[in-house]
């Protein structure tokens, strides 16, 4: 029991560090007040997509075709970075609001971590281990990466200027858009 949740938490830790998910949450909590809800919005995302992927393995990837996720999740980071360049010619004081917090994070990480690594490793884990274990694993691995990339960005967001902050997190969400686009 404790391997098929350590070894799952672990792998997912080190393959989910400074990955695009994370980024992204990182990004979203300098904008943010409502940390709550990105948490949860960035949590029902993970345990919905690697949730699938434990318990259905690669079914659902192979039901829809990795171009449209790709295309899908490109658009989505390219909204969020358009939107961020605009907030930061702004006041600088636009905040999301509690909802746009949850969805934001939720509709950026659903879209974005489907055919992912972690997606695969999980469906590779939960055919070897029980698959009840290895998704607490996963998602423990994840609520320790999500917490650090909200607590880190939430600190950035008050250390630094808004519209710069807004700026620079406009243009890696649109470089973000254009990597999803191109790999």
């Amino acid at each position: 029991m404790v391997q098929a949740i350590l070894l799952p938490f672990t792998t997912i830790l080190l393959a989910e560090f400074l990955d695009k998910s994370q980024v992204a949450l990182l990004l979203l909590s300098t904008k943010s007040k409502h940390h709550l809800q990105l948490l949860l919005g960035a949590l029902l995302a993970f345990a919905l997509v690697d949730g699938t992927a434990i318990f259905l393995g690669s079914l659902v990837t192979g039901l829809i075709p990795a171009l449209y996720i790709k295309i899908l999740a490109a658009i989505t980071f390219f909204y969020f970075g358009i939107s961020s360049l605009r907030m930061s010619q702004d006041d600088g004081k636009t905040v999301h609001t509690g909802k746009s917090a949850f969805v934001s994070a939720l509709s950026v990480i659903f879209l974005s971590e489907w055919g992912d690594k972690t997606q695969i490793v999980s469906a590779v884990f939960a055919a070897r281990l029980n698959p009840l274990f290895v998704f607490i694993g996963v998602m423990s691995a994840m609520l320790v990466l999500s917490i650090s990339a909200i607590y880190i960005g939430t600190q950035l967001g008050k250390r630094a200027q808004a519209e710069k902050i807004h700026k620079v997190a406009g243009l890696l969400f649109l470089l973000l858009g254009v990597g999803f686009l191109l790999f």
